[in-house]
């Protein structure tokens, strides 16, 4: 029989625990395959005080944090594609020549072949990525995301026999209701929504904008428990705040992960999936 493989392309050890850690146990306990493509080793992340020393590098610790992640997020199997991270737009970092960001800008075609070979290794029937927007801007999303799209479409345009083509592509989304209450939390707080997170470097509102239409969503609130455990894992970059919501509020908010149907694109943007696998032939 064979098997449903769905591949998550993402940036940065986090990005796989923060975004989609309760999406992956699900989809495992439904019979999925799925697999992780991590770009980076988040060698510039901004990592506390008490946690500083305990590894060589920041790569060391970010890595290991994906390592404990792994072990409840039980991934078939990840792919480090070992770019250095970027930082945020604008950042000093964000033009070191081995960072994804500047070599998506300049040598775009080495990342796009990166990611078509992981995809030709797995063979999935499903992708999964950022949005256009790399969900807050980040230019290491973008720029994954942008790489994962040229990649999927490059395998759509062969026409080799027998050949390989993934059949769905999809964008994990942020739930609006969360993001337009986080705006209104923040000014009742006297903060300001677009200069928000521990270096001030995240926009709210930006977000709130680049929202994409939603055509599937997935139960996950069974999952609550992973998400938080592989969540955790990643301490450097706040990994306990997802248990500062309370459940009550969670199962209000983040009941059911939503996702944009890029392809096959759908006649019309309303939600018609609850499982990213509909349709799909094995």
């Amino acid at each position: 029989m064979k098997r449903r493989r769905l591949l998550i392309s993402y940036a940065h050890p986090d990005d796989e625990s923060f975004g989609l850690g309760a999406a992956v146990p699900k989809w495992i306990d439904d019979g999925v395959d799925v697999y992780l493509i991590c770009a980076t080793n988040g060698d510039v992340g901004t990592v506390p005080e008490d946690l500083q020393g305990r590894y060589a590098t920041v790569a060391d610790l970010r890595l290991s944090e994906l390592a404990c992640a792994r072990q409840y997020l039980k991934f078939k199997d990840v792919f480090m594609l070992g770019y250095r991270d970027s930082g945020m737009p604008g950042s000093e970092t964000s033009r070191h020549p081995d960072s994804l960001c500047y070599l998506w800008q300049h040598q775009p075609e080495r990342v796009t072949e990166d990611v078509l070979k992981v995809m030709r290794q797995v063979k999935p029937q499903v992708v999964v990525t950022f949005n256009r927007y790399g969900g807050y801007g980040h230019p290491d999303h973008i720029a994954i995301q942008r790489a994962t799209v040229r990649a999927f479409d490059c395998l759509q345009a062969e026409s080799a026999p027998n050949g390989y083509k993934p059949q769905k592509l999809y964008y994990a989304g942020f739930p609006k209701l969360t993001l337009r209450l986080q705006i209104l939390m923040a000014r009742l707080k006297g903060q300001n929504p677009r200069h928000m997170g521990r270096n001030e470097d995240i926009n709210i509102v930006k977000i709130l904008d680049h929202i994409e239409p939603v055509h599937a969503r997935i139960p996950i609130a069974d999952y609550f428990d992973v998400w938080e455990q592989a969540s955790r894992c990643h301490a450097s970059q706040g990994g306990g705040r997802i248990t500062r919501t309370s459940r009550l509020l969670r199962r209000l908010l983040y009941s059911k992960q939503g996702f944009t149907r890029v392809y096959p694109r759908p006649a019309r943007d309303r939600v018609d999936e609850d499982d990213l696998f509909a349709d799909v032939l094995l």
